[in-house]
């Protein structure tokens, strides 16, 4: 039985303990990673195109999201996405779970109070409160809402059909600093590691306790790995710095497939690239 599937079945047996419920948590996150890399292997739309080409398309589109004056282009935008997604094997759920619930709540907090605090037209009155909603404050926070969930699901969409080294290869493409490059690809792998990591620890300290432990005693396990797993972290990323560096390492992103380019690029770049200028034409 492998360490995760162990891992699993003691949170089974012991749904209540609070060591295997963390380490469930690594485990779907590591499995999370796991099946966006296998949407990025995949034969869908965007996964045929040239990663240079869809990182430029993309980036076209959010500006376009940037530059919607109005919910009628901010809509057909999200439908585009939508459209994309499913084109290219990424599920509504998936979507849903990664982008569309996360940034509802978080923007609808923040745009939450325009709706009373911004003058206009009456629509209706809290009870109690006596807070009037006005027309004008919905429309504002339509609009931050739905720039937010637009802009979110074009990028997610890069990111999950898009394999991480051919995306960092990419933004040096389009000039992107190579420190930027390098410290994003070091922070994405150091994550899994840091994962990893903090997995076998907690597996360990789960295979050596029996019964039921204090709120003491877990905070002393939490403090205690915490400083464990930076003390690793510290030591672990002073080897590899230095492992690369024996390699010839300077932030540059090598591939051995290189990156080919076809008329279907192109046209969708042409597209993408046609969008802002559509919607600056309508919006005259």
């Amino acid at each position: 039985m492998s360490e995760q599937s162990f891992i699993q079945a003691g949170h089974r047996h012991r749904r209540g303990h609070f060591l295997e419920s963390v380490a469930s948590g690594f485990i779907q996150a590591m499995d999370h990673e796991r099946d966006a890399e296998a949407i990025a292997a995949g034969r869908g739309f965007l996964q045929r195109l040239d990663p240079r080409f869809k990182l430029a398309a993309l980036l076209a589109l959010i500006i376009s999201v940037v530059l919607a004056t109005t919910l009628a282009a901010l809509a057909a935008l999200f439908l585009l996405a939508v459209a994309l997604a499913l084109a290219s094997h990424v599920t509504l759920g998936r979507l849903l779970k990664q982008v569309w619930i996360g940034v509802l709540l978080f923007t609808g907090v923040i745009a939450l109070p325009s709706i009373v605090l911004v003058p206009g037209d009456p629509v209706y009155e809290i009870p109690l409160l006596h807070w009037t909603v006005t027309l004008q404050g919905l429309r504002s926070a339509a609009f931050l809402v739905g720039r937010a969930e637009t802009a979110a699901t074009f990028a997610l969409l890069l990111i999950l059909t898009t394999p991480w080294p051919h995306v960092l290869k990419a933004l040096r493409a389009i000039r992107v600093p190579v420190v930027a490059v390098a410290v994003l690809g070091m922070t994405y792998r150091y994550i899994f590691v840091l994962m990893q990591t903090a997995l076998n620890m907690f597996e360990a300290r789960r295979a050596r306790l029996v019964g039921k432990m204090t709120t003491a005693e877990r905070r002393r396990i939490i403090s205690g790995s915490a400083g464990a797993l930076l003390g690793k972290a510290v030591a672990l990323s002073n080897e590899v710095y230095l492992a690369m560096l024996s390699r010839g390492y300077h932030g540059e992103v090598y591939l051995l497939d290189d990156f080919r380019s076809g008329p279907r690029d192109w046209a969708v770049l042409a597209m993408a690239f046609a969008v802002p200028g559509i919607i600056l034409w309508a919006q005259r």
